[in-house]
This record gives structure tokens, sequence and C-alpha cells, in this order.
């Protein structure tokens, strides 16, 4: 009996945790604004940000895996929530010497954290619309697991309750 109260505390505070390390969490600014950081990027430049964001894009480069996404911002634990109506794209790069991100698994509409040093803007391309872009190098990547799609089954009204009149 006292195993199994034991299991279930050090599962619960497992489960608690953040998804980002706590001494980041610590040291980094949550949720930055991006229209801050370009427009002063010096002021922030090599600081720590912790953002979220959902995924527009997972490019393979020469330096490393880079993702442009939408930012998102994170809770307290770093989950990233719901998207902000004026949401604005950034770009972060997960160097090469760390691995790659493969584009499959970190693919389009998948929800990300990221823990992120900041370096500068980048100018490019959303579509054919010239952008600024805020740019991170990533120290530390969360990717949101992806959810079960909704299932609804359809019982006819005669069945009365799921498992039929019987």
């Amino acid at each position: 009996m006292k195993l199994i109260a034991v299991v279930l505390l050090v599962f619960s505070l497992v489960s608690c945790g953040s998804v980002i390390r706590t001494d980041y969490m610590q040291q980094g600014t949550r949720n930055p604004s991006l229209a801050a950081l370009i427009q002063d990027p010096d002021m922030q430049r090599d600081r720590l940000f912790i953002l979220g964001g959902v995924i527009a894009r997972t490019t393979l480069k020469a330096d490393g895996s880079q993702i442009e996404a939408l930012f998102v911002p994170v809770d307290s634990l770093g989950y990233p929530q719901g998207a902000v109506p004026s949401s604005q794209r950034f770009l972060a790069l997960y160097p090469r010497e760390q691995g790659i991100l493969d584009p499959l698994i970190y693919q389009k509409n998948r929800r990300i954290t990221i823990a992120g040093v900041f370096t500068g803007v980048v100018r490019g391309k959303v579509d054919e619309m010239e952008y600024v872009f805020p740019m991170f190098r990533i120290t530390q990547v969360y990717l949101e697991p992806k959810r079960p799609a909704a299932v609804y089954y359809y019982y006819p009204a005669w069945w009365g309750y799921p498992g039929g009149p019987w």
C-alpha cells in the first residue's frame, strides 16, 4: 500500500513539471513582445527567452534546423497556449552540433515551446510579402505530442443508450 502511495506521489510530481528546464524557465523572459525585439534588437540581443509557437515550416540548413513559427504565449510551465489574434512569426535555429529537427516530425501546425537566445532580426518573406523575423538560437525545444482526433459515434434514436435497446 505504501509503495502505491509513493509511486502515485512521484508520478504526480513528475507530471506537473515544466516542459523546459527549470533553470531556463527562471533565467529566461517568458512571452516576449516580438514587436519590441524587432524595433530595438540590440537592446535584447543575447538574452534568453521562452516562447511558444505553431510551426509554419521546418527547413534543414547548413548550420542547423530552422523553424518558422507563429508566436503563441506559454503558461508558467512552458506549455503553449492559444494563438493571439495579432500574433507574429519568428525564426528559431537549432544548431547542427545538437542534432537535427526532422521536418517530418517538426511539421506544419505542430505546437512547440523553445528556450532560445535572441540573436537579432532577419529579413525574409512570408509567401510573397517582405517580413522581418526575430531570430532565436534554440537551447531547448519541446514538441507538444499529437492529440488523437476526436471520434464521434452515431447512435440511431431508436437504440436509446449506446449498446442498444437490450
